[in-house]
């Protein structure tokens, strides 16, 4: 783990966010598959957490049951202190203000018929907490010039100018420019929790460090705690606090960042780290 994350450790606060044999399962009989299988976990405030694994693995699943956007098979989720209620579109949406999510790919985030003022506005509607109709309206009591300056400010944090997206579309705007856009968004809506699934897949190695330290840098600002779904273990190691290592829908390795990949016990955590590319040694291309 680097230096930073270790003096930030002492900032990490409450459990707020936890679950106990979690399970999802899809399809039944002998088509059944097991995505998710007896997962528990605690996150706490502040935290950075890695959920690791391949393609397959559950991670996604796992993310997307702590979103909402998928039900369990079993188990339960407890969110600050009590079993998490989003029954109903309302309870939802008040859930959401808290958890918020930043996908692989941003051009199939948005939608297209949304310009870049309209996706900024949603977000001073879902932080004002006002729902009729099944829609959020309104924006509180804030002036037109608010609610500009608000934008303004949070394009700003991401390197972006306001006047230069107003009036455009999202696909009109190049894919680190979307991604930034994303954050713009989190930095409205102060969630006290982000799942950030794969953000930087998609970007450029350049892109992908500036959207790393304004995540960081938000994290910093409000508290926030930053789940990654990643496939990536160096990435784990270098920004979490706490790391998840997921095999066929099952926790197989869990710790600090130095306990669970500079000491693992996982046979699947050590074929994980024995698959990492080594600059000082060289490399093997035979066929194995």
């Amino acid at each position: 783990m680097n230096d930073t994350a270790k003096d930030n450790r002492k900032n990490i606060g409450e459990v707020f966010l936890s679950a106990k044999g979690l399970c999802r399962d899809f399809g039944s009989g002998k088509s059944k598959t097991v995505a998710v299988n007896n997962v528990d976990f605690e996150f706490r405030r502040g935290e950075i957490i890695s959920i690791v694994g391949e393609s397959g693995s559950g991670k996604t699943t796992l993310a997307k049951m702590v979103l909402g956007l998928l039900s369990s098979s079993a188990g339960e989720i407890i969110f600050e202190g009590k079993p998490r209620d989003i029954s109903t579109q309302s309870k939802r949406r008040l859930y959401w203000q808290n958890i918020q999510a930043i996908f692989q790919d941003p051009f199939s985030t948005y939608n297209i018929f949304n310009k870049v003022d309209e996706v900024l506005m949603d977000c001073i509607r879902l932080k004002s907490g006002r729902l009729q109709s099944g829609r959020l309206q309104g924006g509180g009591n804030l002036s037109k010039e608010e609610k500009f300056e608000r934008m303004k400010d949070a394009c700003s944090f991401v390197n972006l100018k306001f006047e230069e997206l107003s009036n455009k579309y999202p696909f009109e705007l190049s894919g680190g420019q979307m991604q930034r856009l994303m954050i713009a968004r989190i930095f409205m809506l102060k969630p006290k929790l982000l799942i950030a699934d794969e953000p930087t897949s998609m970007i450029d190695a350049c892109s992908r460090a500036t959207i790393l330290d304004m995540m960081l840098k938000l994290r910093d600002e409000i508290d926030m705690t930053i789940v990654f779904i990643t496939h990536d273990i160096g990435l784990a190691y270098y920004i979490s606090d706490t790391v998840y290592i997921m095999e066929h829908g099952v926790i197989v390795e869990q710790g600090t960042a130095d306990q669970a990949i500079l000491h693992p016990t996982s046979d699947y955590t050590k074929r994980l780290l024995g698959d990492v590319p080594k600059i000082y040694e060289p490399w093997d291309f035979r066929a194995g």
